[in-house]
């Protein structure tokens, strides 16, 4: 789908406006968007703009990391977007001019229409022109990052109350995941802001460059909370780790006691299990009873002796 969207010298809006007419001379500054578009209108990229064969390779091969090129009268920047689902990446590829701006993008974009409905509601804002739109664009990406991290920080806090079991660390691992996804969106988002911002071929006016510094910003707080998110899984899952050796240890101290106790008293046992005609005090009246009575007395010396020794503690 192709939609059509200029602003005239008078800034009255235009919507679907026919393609031969966009570089009229009493249009503004324009915008296009490709929507999951067909083969006929992504020729278009190169038959009526003529924009860059690599730029439209990248716009077609799905999916680039978040880049910007520098071409002759335009800049080609590719954003990802965030599946708040799956938290996977979708991208949308935009081409800035100084009156026009194209998107193109193979899956259909919330934000890309959020924008949209808002020039439509809000026309103060076509005065602007297409660098402030594309800025709209991407500040319109980047807030929908913050839901998906909001909802890992609210189910981490949820893990931290549960009791240490096999679920919970397969939860921290899920969670782990998740923000490894989101690393890959958001980090390489936040290289793209820095390089545009301390570009000397990318213009941007000082008025509209706070804008782009406030995007800067949330790009940095998200990354802040995904490392401490990040950090806080590690902490659950060392101290998961610390409570299992603990229970193990004391496990295997029950068991080193019990075995420490039964070898005498095994030793002992087998001894007058032999089959020998000729053993002291086997034809003795009390001579099973002393027996016993010495079983008796070296596995409660046994167990004396390890609960100073402080095996119980």
């Amino acid at each position: 789908m192709l939609r059509t969207f200029a602003v005239t010298n008078e800034l009255k809006l235009v919507n679907d406006l026919p393609m031969n007419r966009l570089f009229d001379s009493d249009i503004k500054w324009f915008w296009v968007d490709f929507e999951t578009p067909s083969e006929e209108e992504a020729i278009l990229l190169k038959t009526h703009f003529s924009f860059h064969p690599l730029a439209i390779e990248d716009c077609l091969h799905f999916l680039q990391r978040p880049k910007l090129d520098y071409f002759e009268g335009y800049d080609f920047f590719v954003l990802h977007t965030l599946n708040q689902d799956s938290l996977t990446s979708e991208e949308v590829d935009v081409f800035v001019g100084e009156n026009f701006i194209v998107t193109f993008h193979l899956m259909p974009s919330p934000e890309i229409e959020l924008v949209r409905q808002r020039l439509i509601g809000d026309q103060n804002d076509l005065a602007k022109g297409a660098l402030y739109v594309f800025y709209l664009i991407m500040d319109k990406i980047v807030d929908e990052y913050f839901p998906s991290i909001y909802k890992i920080e609210d189910n981490l806090s949820e893990i931290e109350m549960k009791d240490a079991n096999q679920n919970l660390i397969e939860d921290v691992f899920e969670i782990r995941s998740q923000l490894l996804k989101l690393r890959r969106t958001v980090f390489p988002m936040r290289e793209l802001l820095y390089r545009v911002l301390n570009s000397e071929r990318v213009v941007i006016p000082k008025e509209e460059r706070v804008y782009f510094m406030d995007i800067y910003d949330h790009l940095l707080k998200l990354s802040e909370m995904i490392e401490s998110n990040r950090e806080m899984t590690t902490d659950v899952r060392d101290s998961y780790l610390s409570i299992n050796s603990h229970r193990m240890n004391n496990i295997m101290k029950t068991l080193t006691v019990m075995t420490s106790i039964f070898i005498p008293l095994t030793f002992i046992a087998s001894i007058y299990g032999m089959n020998f005609e000729y053993i002291p005090e086997l034809s003795w009246r009390w001579g099973y009873f002393s027996v016993l009575g010495v079983m008796v007395l070296v596995g409660s010396s046994m167990l004396i002796g390890l609960w100073y020794k402080g095996w119980f503690k």
